[in-house]
């Protein structure tokens, strides 16, 4: 299991790591100094204190202190996790859209901040890497559109490396960012900074485009990519070899057993030995 964990982090380390983990989709802790904030069905608040705030990947968000099992705060499955720096604080909010429900925990300091790959989830099934994918599109630019041509991959950037980098059809710089699993709207913002990052690059009139392929994405970050004048593509990652493996012998398998059915059909038939009942 991979685990990243940073000690006493600066408000921006904090907040790179957390939209690192977002996109990865990482169980995520925080601890620190921070105060909470909630609003929806009801208004509740608590002063500063040190606690735990822990991020799942379905959405669900905790709050806990030192008492108790059950968490002071919470956000069910289906929220959606962002991070920002305020006023000199680091800033996180699960929000729900149905009904209206924020939870705001900003943090004057954190103390550490871990966020690990989770596994056992009943309904994970990962077929494919982001290599994978990459790899695929490299071999077959125009699954992502006709006339595009990759240029580079991991391209470097002063906001980070950009996963595919290539021209379309009509020599406009095209940003592809790949995930491997449905994202949410922090993979939207990433996209869009790597656009910005390009198009100081190129001009500030540069015509440059932006493009999100993964399995799919929420609704929050599709109107995030609109919004921007960013595109999405839904695409799986390419089974891994160990399944391609197991196909290509479930093949061969079948085919075996085929023929098996064929040569006990051929005997079952008359033999030539035995002249056939022409009555």
């Amino acid at each position: 299991m991979t685990v990243t964990t940073v000690h006493q982090p600066t408000h921006r380390e904090a907040l790179w790591e957390l939209e690192a983990a977002f996109d990865r989709g990482d169980l995520i802790t925080v601890f620190g100094h921070c105060t909470v904030e909630y609003d929806g069905r009801a208004a509740s608040s608590l002063g500063l204190g040190r606690r735990l705030l822990l991020l799942k990947p379905d959405g669900t968000a905790l709050v806990h202190t030192d008492e108790q099992q059950q968490p002071v705060n919470w956000q069910p499955p289906g929220s959606e996790h962002h991070a920002a720096v305020r006023d000199g604080r680091l800033r996180v909010r699960s929000v729900r859209s149905s009904p209206d429900e924020t939870l705001d925990v900003r943090f004057e300091t954190v103390e550490q901040l871990s966020a690990m790959a989770v596994s056992g989830r009943r309904d994970l099934s990962v077929t494919g890497s982001e290599a994978d994918l990459r790899n695929a599109l490299l071999d077959q630019p125009d699954a992502i559109e006709a006339g595009f041509e990759p240029l580079a991959t991991e391209r470097p950037t002063d906001v980070g490396p950009i996963d595919l980098f290539g021209r379309d059809s009509e020599g406009r710089p095209v940003v592809v960012e790949l995930k491997r699993r449905r994202v949410g709207p922090s993979a939207a913002s990433q996209l869009q900074r790597y656009v910005e990052a390009i198009r100081r690059e190129e001009g500030d009139d540069a015509d440059v485009r932006g493009l999100l392929i993964a399995p799919s994405v929420t609704d929050r970050a599709r109107r995030l990519l609109a919004e921007a004048g960013l595109e999405f593509a839904a695409v799986e990652p390419p089974s891994s070899d160990s399944d391609a493996g197991d196909a290509d012998a479930a093949d061969a398998t079948d085919a075996n057993d085929d023929s098996v059915a064929a040569a006990g059909d051929d005997a079952s038939g008359p033999s030539a030995a035995e002249p056939a009942n022409d009555e």
